[in-house]
């Protein structure tokens, strides 16, 4: 048989699908830099990509810088996920260069400028910690699920499926810790840590936050900061205060002995997921296990009512 172009491009066009079947059966590359960003994008990708997270359990971003091995899995994916809003500030310059290629996208900028909060570490920038509150994360979700669109938009579908369940989730964790978090006296509603990561969630569940560093890890604590903190430790009678898995807990400790020699005793609530989440594989390496388990040991640690284990009784059992 004697093919002419023409002959070939009308094959070609009668077997759509043979094509189409063998693009989808192919998993897209897709890179996130926090482990929050990466647990969306699998819940909504599903077997149409391979997530790699850079940012592992106890990593802080505000300090990441890449590696070599980052650059290379980057600038080979078909799409990076980044948080934005100067979360991942040593990233910055790298990102907006490989934005030229259009495969980056900073899923917490889909979120409506009017829901963000404005810090005064950060002149003219957002506070970036979206995901402490799962009602304002949720943007970052629909941001996900777009980008994820945006590379296979025949998989649109599914994606769109997926992120309704994830969210649907998200709303399930919502009602649980503004349920738990309610029960907390309304005396003890303070929330001591290393750094000023749950402004949203305090501004969500009525809690009064205060971090020894500012809204970055990089802000140093002075000795007057700390000084003072111990000041309000001790006039106001606050008996917990919280460390951070992605954190030093130096500072922390030097405010319960600042405490402790002026005759006050505060004791540390529990160590809070911040801006990381637990290790792979575990409940707590989810980010619905991540803020189940800061609502619960924060109710508890501060006189609230919530199961040892959590929403979902998966936690690990807490003193």
């Amino acid at each position: 048989m004697k093919f002419t172009k023409r002959s070939f491009i009308a094959g070609f066009a009668a077997a759509p699908f043979l094509a189409n079947s063998a693009f989808a059966a192919a998993p897209l590359n897709v890179v996130a830099t926090t482990g929050m960003i990466a647990d969306a994008a699998r819940a909504i990708a599903g077997d149409q990509a391979t997530i790699t997270a850079l940012m592992g359990p106890g990593v802080d971003p505000h300090a990441y810088r890449q590696t070599r091995s980052d650059i290379v899995a980057m600038t080979r994916a078909d799409l990076v996920l980044w948080n934005g809003l100067f979360l991942e500030a040593q990233l910055e310059e790298f990102m907006h260069k490989l934005e030229k290629r259009g495969t980056v996208f900073a899923v917490a900028e889909a979120t409506p400028k009017d829901l963000l909060r404005s810090h005064d570490d950060y002149e003219g920038r957002s506070d970036p910690h979206l995901w402490m509150s799962p009602e304002l994360w949720q943007h970052a979700v629909m941001g996900v699920r777009d980008a994820l669109i945006s590379v296979r938009p025949e998989a649109k579908d599914i994606f769109t499926a997926n992120a309704d369940a994830y969210l649907s989730e998200l709303t399930a964790l919502e009602t649980y810790a503004r349920d738990v978090l309610e029960t907390v006296p309304q005396e003890a509603r303070v929330i001591i840590s290393a750094h000023d990561a749950f402004g949203y969630f305090g501004r969500d569940y009525g809690f009064e936050v205060m971090g020894i560093q500012g809204l970055s890890t990089a802000s140093e604590a002075g000795l007057q900061r700390i000084g003072g903190m111990v000041d309000l430790l001790v006039d106001r009678k606050i008996s917990a205060v919280f460390v951070e898995s992605s954190v030093s807990d130096r500072n922390v400790r030097a405010l319960i002995e600042g405490a402790a020699a002026k005759g006050h005793t505060v004791s540390i609530g529990g160590e809070l997921f911040s801006d990381a989440m637990g290790e792979p594989g575990t409940y707590e390496g989810t980010y619905v296990g991540m803020l189940d388990h800061n609502a619960t040991v924060i109710s508890r640690a501060l006189g609230g009512t919530a199961p040892e284990q959590g929403m979902n009784g998966k936690l690990k059992a807490h003193s």
